[in-house]
């Protein structure tokens, strides 16, 4: 297809009659091909792991209360709820309920789902709780009385505001910073605040006071208020593009910068500054590699007379993939050879390393803390792709003890997780997982990939997975391709833009190797992605069909000529580059999906089923329609279902999350059976 032409434009008008009625077409022929006595048992099957009262009820820890959102198959849309630590140590908690979410959107008509809460601390009688509609990434913020279970109208001087895609938190229980759209001119060219404010309680929002403008080119910027007792200070952060940004500290109306590196991790506990370098920094006559963590005293640095310490530094097999702050600790997880280990530093002693623990294929994350109140508390999430999750209660100096356990979703005997290195077309070793049976013959074989955005690909455990697949013999591996975190920012800043070729020969590389092991063959191989996933699906398509036998390919970018036009994507471009620039365009030129189909005259594609969500406010839908109409019309073998709901995750609730996985995994055995 010629650059210039683009004969399915009108596909990307996302809610016009005409191409929602070309959705619901493609809907329906999807469903009714892939429907079937299997297809409902995959159904039934997901959604009862979706919906078990089984699962752990993560909570975060505020003060005296745990609070946790939970949704099953009686609350579909989900109950925002709280209860205490004694409580919560029970098999079966007692739950204090604030806000039925279900009762809410029968009661207002709305399609509600659950965003989250900001809880104003330390009284813990107000919170900002947001809410999309069918799970967009613009939401309404609405100001809500925990006492009275009710929320707090604008007229009885409630903060509240339409769907936006909003910046808002607490100052005090009068005050909050606010970003959002204020009007004409207010916001980015990728849709986010330009503008943050101090919006005062009882005052129109038209006379919030301006705390900071950026540019219309910039991402987006925030503010916000550290309210640790003795250390109070107040924060603004200009993003100018996706990996670069600026922090200044916000006095009255005064500002100064944290002059540290653009695209470095900045933040700041009680009297120390912690840097995370994303390239090689100089201070003086020392450098500081990319992926190191620094700390520093705060009112020093800025006075331009203090020392760095080198926390943490990177080599060859070992990276940082996480850090939190306790009261008087710092927590760091680090990755060697994406297997994760866990470390205690204590700054009161130059950040010595105190204890440590590695865990071994599996994957143990830092998902709570609070300081401010439980002292040196700290909770951990740990599974493995074999390994049901388990939530560890820990305090340092103590041992560690399980809180909470999952159940096991699937049967795992006899079946095994194995590192495989596969070697890229430039050397690059890239390691990959593979979960199989032990004896297992070569068979249907699915391998996932991402890629971009320094997300690391670390083990996990997924019951849709194991019983929808797993289960009845097939292959799961998840490959960690460069433009992942797993071995430090290096291992994504390689593949910024010019680079990105590295991720589509990495992703080609574990293919090829899969089949040289003899774990599956090329017909019986099949890959999944989304997002940026769905972009390296994509291309898996049109550069390398040769290597799978399916391809299932999820909220997608896949017009690289446009993407930057379309919703959130301008603020990619640091990503994947500028398609306005002609140097840049030759390069995204070779690789963009759209531009790159050919007739299945010219070359045979394998069968691909695409999948968006209308409610995607981040990536267009656009996207997935016009490839699949293009693939459709050249002659190749196109599947497509778009969810009306959704937001960018797909589906809105769990009886469209497991429809959802239940096409993926039906196409995938349909497809692969065939060549068995």
């Amino acid at each position: 297809m010629a650059f210039s032409d683009d004969p399915y434009l009108w596909l990307e008008d996302v809610t016009g009659e005409e191409p929602v009625n070309w959705v619901r077409d493609r809907n329906a022929v999807t469903t009714e091909a892939l429907a079937g006595e299997r297809f409902d048992t995959t159904v039934a099957g997901v959604r009862e792991i979706l919906d078990t009262d089984a699962r752990i009820p993560y909570a975060r820890r505020r003060g005296q209360y745990l609070y946790n959102f939970w949704r099953d198959g009686e609350h579909v849309r989900g109950l925002w709820r709280r209860t205490t630590m004694d409580e919560y140590r029970k098999d079966e908690p007692a739950w204090d309920v604030l806000l039925d979410l279900d009762a809410l959107a029968a009661a207002e008509g709305e399609n509600w789902v659950w965003g989250g809460a900001q809880v104003l601390r330390p009284d813990q009688r107000l919170a900002l709780i947001t809410l999309s509609r069918g799970g967009a990434d613009a939401t309404v913020v609405r100001e809500f009385d925990i006492d009275s279970r009710m929320f707090r109208a604008p007229e009885d001087g409630g903060f509240a505001l339409p769907e936006a895609k909003t910046d808002i938190g607490w100052i005090d229980a009068g005050t909050v910073f606010v970003g959002t759209d204020f009007g004409d001119g207010s916001l980015t060219d990728s849709g986010y605040p330009r503008i943050t404010k101090r919006w005062r309680r009882g005052t129109p929002l038209a006379e919030a006071e301006t705390v900071y403008e950026g540019e219309a080119q910039d991402i987006s910027i925030s503010a916000w208020h550290d309210r640790t007792p003795g250390f109070e200070r107040d924060f603004v952060q200009r993003a100018t593009d996706f990996y670069n940004s600026e922090t200044y500290v916000l006095d009255g109306s005064a500002l100064t910068r944290i002059s540290t590196p653009t695209d470095a991790s900045t933040s700041v506990h009680q009297n120390w500054l912690v840097v995370r370098t994303m390239t090689p920094w100089t201070v003086g006559d020392t450098t500081y590699p990319a992926g190191a963590l620094l700390a520093a005293d705060f009112e020093e640095f800025l006075a331009g007379t203090t020392s760095l310490l080198v926390l943490f530094a990177p080599d060859a097999h070992t990276s940082l993939h996480q850090y939190a702050w306790t009261e008087n600790y710092l927590l760091l997880v680090t990755l060697q050879d994406v297997r994760t280990q866990l470390h205690v530093l204590d700054p009161r002693a130059r950040f010595a390393y105190l204890e440590g623990r590695t865990t071994e294929l599996t994957s143990t994350d830092i998902i709570g803390t609070d300081g401010e109140e439980n002292g040196d508390e700290f909770f951990l999430s740990s599974s493995g792709y074999l390994t049901p999750a388990t939530l560890l209660l820990g305090k340092v100096g103590d041992d560690v003890e399980i809180l909470k356990q999952a159940p096991a979703f699937f049967d795992v005997d006899g079946m095994t997780v194995e590192q495989f290195f596969a070697r890229s077309d430039d050397g690059t070793q890239i390691p990959y997982f593979v979960v199989r049976r032990a004896d297992a013959d070569p068979g249907p074989t699915l391998l996932y990939g991402y890629g971009g955005f320094e997300i690391s690909m670390t083990p996990g455990y997924s019951g849709a997975t194991g019983r929808a697949w797993l289960e009845r013999g097939g292959t799961y591996v998840v490959a960690n391709i460069r433009g992942g975190g797993e071995y430090g920012p290096e291992w994504h800043t390689q593949v910024l833009r010019a680079g990105r070729h590295l991720v589509h020969e990495d992703f080609a590389a574990v293919a090829r190797d899969l089949v040289t092991r003899g774990i599956t063959t090329t017909a019986q191989l099949a890959a999944q992605g989304g997002s940026n996933g769905g972009l390296l699906m994509g291309i898996m398509l049109t550069k390398y069909p040769e290597l799978f036998g399916a391809l299932v390919c999820q909220v997608p970018l896949l017009d690289m000529k446009r993407y930057h036009l379309l919703l959130a994507g301008a603020s990619w471009v640091a990503e994947y580059g500028d398609p306005d620039d002609p140097e840049e365009w030759e390069f995204i030129s070779q690789y963009s999906p759209y531009q790159n189909v050919v007739s299945a005259a010219e070359r045979r594609y394998p069968p691909i089923l695409i999948a968006t969500s209308t409610r995607d406010d981040r990536v267009h839908p656009g996207h997935a329609r016009k490839m699949a109409a293009l693939l459709a019309e050249l002659g190749h073998d196109v599947s497509y279902y778009e969810n009306i709901e959704g937001g960018h995750g797909g589906a809105s609730d769990n009886a469209q999350l497991a429809f959802k996985t239940a096409l993926t995994y039906e196409f995938l055995w349909r497809h692969l059976e065939r060549v068995g």
